[in-house]
């Protein structure tokens, strides 16, 4: 049942910041409110949040877009997108954090997974969940703070954990007390087996992670939960949960098999929707759950990039190579070509199709002549050179792109877009509002209160233009350009 309104509310919960948006059921965006979340790296490798920022950042910007819409009296629906794997423990009954989240990117449970694969495990792990034993997933993220934060540790021995990816968390709040994760944020725990209903004891056992914290599993859209009457001031239903890059894929209106697309915004993310039936990979890429609605999955096949904007970030931020992100684009198309440099960006290891954690960063074949267009310019080939290893994956796997729709921030970056289309040799699409994931939790939301019927219907009411980038790069110089990439990458 919707609220007495017709917009669609959404809070985006990213990495780097959390934002609130409002959207009309044809897709217009109404209103915007973002606040910068704070990153804490305590030693190389790891990287936490404070849960309780996240929390007060996301109540502030949603109640921020409520007052501009002229009240939640006019929000039909509530969608929840979220930076996924991020693990929050948390007291269930005071409803405070129990230590800082633990990030997506954080490295410091590589020794544990390498254990386990060490163990033999791997196989049984991936076969279940259509994931591989690396630090990104959360259920090792899970027993290291059982096994190394003294309150997580207190609460599990008191039955007062919960555990929860950022969505559980935030509805957890919303709510004052229910404990819920969609399908699509449970199947990256390592927890939840593709085809079952609910978390696997075993796995739990395998990775020491107490069952009874866990949330309820449920869909991604539908009536899922109600917010408590202080939030808003009036109660809102949220009927929409989806992981960011789930949502992108919806967002981006990939909701048939063999539609893929690319985000690149902290990190990159390549998903292809993939039907009805779970898929295996074979070249260390990963099946995922896309969707979820009345109990009926759809599956995707990812491949993740550990590094994408991050590393403009870096170059801004820790080297001072360029004052603005949107820098990057002019410095590219200043000089003809990247002057011999490449860029391995491995700040927090490689991740598909290589999965080596333990890899590190390189800018390779730096001379006088190289100044810093020459590195601005390599990095943003880098996206084109880390996506091309993806696609020969994919292929392997049976997924054969014959082109994509992009976007996330990255993105917006024109020069990128025809490199990308360029290394791949094929076309690129990028919508006009290239912020594609809020969008795509606003249509399962609108699906889930009734607004829409189906998300195809959603899709073709709320998703904007799209803009083409055709190949134009000859083969000779797109094999120097990967060949290359393939020497600098084998350093690291």
């Amino acid at each position: 049942m919707a609220g007495s309104g017709d917009i669609i509310a959404v809070i985006d919960a990213g990495t780097t910041s959390t934002r609130a948006l409002a959207f009309t059921p044809d897709g217009e965006v109404l209103a915007v409110s973002q606040a910068e979340l704070t990153q804490h790296y305590p030693q190389p490798g790891w990287v936490e949040h404070d849960a309780d920022e996240i929390w007060q950042r996301s109540l502030g910007a949603l109640r921020e877009v409520a007052d501009a819409i002229g009240g939640a009296g006019r929000i039909a629906a509530l969608g929840i997108t979220n930076q996924r794997e991020t693990v929050v423990a948390w007291d269930r009954v005071t409803g405070e954090p129990l230590a800082r989240a633990i990030v997506w990117q954080d490295r410091r449970t590589a020794d544990q997974c390498a254990a386990l694969r060490e163990a033999g495990h791997e196989p049984d792990v991936q076969a279940k969940t259509g994931l591989l034993l690396d630090p990104y997933f959360s259920a090792t993220k899970m027993r290291w703070l059982m096994d190394n934060d003294a309150a997580v540790s207190a609460g599990s021995h008191a039955g007062r954990l919960a555990f929860g990816t950022v969505e559980s968390w935030l509805v957890f709040k919303l709510t004052g007390g229910a404990h819920l994760s969609d399908a699509s944020n449970a199947s990256r725990t390592s927890l939840l087996p593709l085809a079952g209903e609910s978390w696997d004891r075993g796995l739990c056992d395998l990775f020491g992670v107490p069952f009874d914290a866990l949330p309820e599993v449920v869909d991604t859209h539908g009536q899922l939960a109600m917010t408590a009457s202080e939030i808003l001031g009036t109660p809102v239903p949220i009927c929409g949960l989806a992981g960011d890059q789930q949502a992108a894929t919806i967002g981006l209106g990939c909701l048939s098999p063999g539609q893929t697309k690319a985000t690149f915004g902290t990190g990159a993310f390549v998903l292809t929707n993939m039907g009805a039936q779970p898929p295996a990979s074979r070249h260390r890429l990963l099946s995922t759950v896309l969707s979820q609605g009345g109990g009926t999955r759809s599956y995707a096949i990812e491949g993740s990039i550990f590094v994408a904007g991050s590393l403009i970030k870096w170059l801004r931020d820790e080297l001072g190579i360029i004052a603005r992100a949107d820098e990057t684009e002019g410095l590219a198309r200043s000089v003809e070509d990247n002057g011999g440099v490449v860029v391995v960006p491995a700040l927090s290891g490689l991740g598909a199709p290589h999965w080596r954690p333990e890899a590190r960063a390189a800018i390779s074949g730096l001379s006088f002549a190289a100044g810093r267009a020459h590195i601005a310019r390599a990095a943003l080939e880098a996206m084109a050179h880390q996506t091309h290893d993806l696609a020969s994956a994919f292929a392997g796997d049976g997924a054969q792109w014959t082109g994509i729709a992009i976007d996330g921030g990255m993105s917006a970056n024109d020069w990128m877009a025809q490199d990308i289309a360029d290394v791949l040799d094929l076309p690129v699409e990028r919508p006009e509002m290239v912020e594609t994931t809020a969008l795509g939790a606003a249509m399962l939301a609108s699906v889930g209160c009734g607004l829409h019927p189906s998300l195809e219907a959603a899709s073709k009411a709320m998703r904007g233009k799209m803009q083409r980038f055709d190949p134009a790069m000859g083969a000779g110089k797109r094999d120097t350009r990967l060949s290359a990439w393939r020497e600098a990458l084998a350093k690291v």
